[in-house]
């Protein structure tokens, strides 16, 4: 793809990277100018109440495992108990919305690296009962925050609320429906309530973190783009972005560790890798039983150049995924996919062949994932002259139903041999 095309993916990328950026995580170890600790007294301040609240703050120590159910259980609990609360449904509705991003296999920063997953024409099927839970959880926050205020025009509360929610709507219709019009419009209006919150409050600084990623994405937007979904005249800037999602990383209650996490991606996508290493070694090292956090790591090294060291992480992942309850849930075809990945950049074609095999074999795996494990073992058998393999496995890559993104290219190589890299 050219510049612009580039230019259209970042930018509108950057919700996928607050996905990321959400779905793991605790406090973690993180390399940013030092500031001084906020005292509890003052984060009751300057943060959403219910924020402090101990089943809150267990439920997110279950969501930074990756304990989708546990977090949800403990979150419906409080919604439970604070069912006028607006924010009581965010924390739902950010749970529900994540784990069903990653069964379906959305929550791997190596899909976003490029643009082809803007153009993408992967079907994401979501029961009709999830996307109605996830709906109703956002239409029902926002009308409360909005009822509140309509009452208190001054709540900044209310307006983190409402922008919360606003913004993981946004995730979710991006990369289950890629309404990118749309998620952008919501992404800008929780950028909107989040300045509002800091106009009452400058100290609140969970709400920097969706301003910092607008700045940052809205910078990386050709004018033609900001056109097109209808944010033209918004301002943005890299730096500041980058500034602002420290300043979160540093102080949020809730922002903390998804701003230290979306930072990793957006330095990864600018090519500044040391950087992004700091930070993602810091959350791994914190929390080495958060599968998506260790996957990064080697994710970020094979992007970096570094082949060797990359494989060497994913082996590490993958083993500590065969000793039973280190992760919960492991979705070990993310890992075989990433190492084979790298392996085939080492020309190490008979490796590669092997583990977008073990990739595509997985039982919990996407049909999308699936056959695009497929699709790549069997350019590698192809490369290996071993057509036969390779004719098996494009053919699986292209059968009907399911997904169908890998069909058009797989078809094309029953015809004529893989003869690329």
């Amino acid at each position: 793809m050219g510049h612009r095309e580039f230019g259209f993916g970042a930018g509108l990328a950057s919700l996928a990277v607050l996905a990321l950026g959400l779905v793991c995580g605790a406090a973690a170890a993180y390399a940013a100018p030092p500031s001084a600790p906020v005292a509890k007294d003052d984060a009751a301040l300057h943060s959403y109440p219910l924020n402090l609240d101990p089943v809150v703050r267990d439920g997110y120590e279950h969501f930074y495992i990756l304990d989708y159910d546990g977090a949800i259980s403990r979150f419906e609990s409080v919604l439970k108990a604070h069912p006028q609360d607006p924010m009581a449904y965010g924390y739902v509705q950010m749970a529900t919305v994540f784990r069903e991003l990653y069964h379906q296999d959305l929550l791997d920063t190596t899909y976003y690296a490029h643009d082809n997953f803007l153009t993408s024409k992967r079907n994401v099927p979501v029961s009709a009962a999830t996307r109605q839970r996830i709906e109703y959880l956002t239409d029902t926050g926002i009308r409360l925050a909005d009822e509140r205020l309509r009452a208190n025009p001054s709540d900044k509360n209310a307006y983190f609320a409402r922008g919360y929610l606003r913004g993981i709507h946004a995730v979710f219709i991006t990369l289950v429906d890629h309404s990118f019009v749309t998620a952008a419009r919501q992404g800008y209006a929780s950028r909107g309530d989040s300045e509002q919150v800091l106009k009452l409050d400058p100290e609140y600084a969970d709400a920097k973190m969706a301003i910092g990623i607008q700045q940052f994405a809205v910078a990386s937007l050709p004018r033609w783009v900001r056109m097109l979904v209808g944010i033209v005249g918004v301002g943005g800037n890299k730096e500041r972005g980058l500034n602002l999602l420290r300043e979160s990383a540093a102080h949020g209650v809730i922002t903390s560790v998804e701003s230290r996490t979306v930072l990793s991606v957006f330095l990864r996508h600018d090519g500044r890798y040391p950087e992004a290493l700091v930070v993602q070694r810091g959350l791994a090292t914190e929390y080495p039983h958060d599968y998506l956090f260790r996957l990064e790591e080697a994710n970020l090294a094979k992007d970096e150049g570094n082949g060797p060291g990359a494989i060497a992480l994913y082996k590490e992942v993958l083993a500590d995924a065969a000793k039973p309850g280190y992760f919960v849930d492991p979705r070990r075809q993310l890992a075989y996919f990433g190492l084979a990945d790298t392996q085939r950049g080492q020309n190490d074609i008979a490796d590669a062949a092997e583990n977008y095999v073990k990739a595509a074999d997985q039982p919990d795996g996407s049909d999308w994932l699936r056959k695009r494990a497929q699709l790549n073992a069997g350019e590698m058998y192809d490369l290996l002259h071993q057509r036969q393999k390779a004719v098996q496995l494009y053919r699986l890559a292209s059968s009907g139903g399911g997904d169908q993104s890998q069909a058009e290219m797989a078809r094309r190589l029953l015809e004529t041999p893989y003869a690329g890299k």
